[in-house]
């Protein structure tokens, strides 16, 4: 599933040089950042193959 935000998200990753993967605080940082829904920016990283590791989870989550 292709969202208006992938490019958003993408670029957002690029410039905090996440690859493999993310921390909760960087989440939750980058939404605020780019105006992006966290949960889109999980979606994303599940969408991805490899997937991207969400690490951190301040609310247990995702491990």
């Amino acid at each position: 599933m292709y969202t208006m935000n992938n490019e958003k998200i993408q670029k957002a990753f690029e410039a905090y040089g996440i690859e493999n993967e993310i921390t909760c605080p960087q989440v939750f940082e980058m939404s605020e950042k780019y105006s992006i829904p966290k949960m889109e920016i999980a979606r994303y990283c599940n969408q991805q193959e490899p997937r991207i590791k969400i690490r951190g989870c301040q609310l247990g989550c995702f491990k």
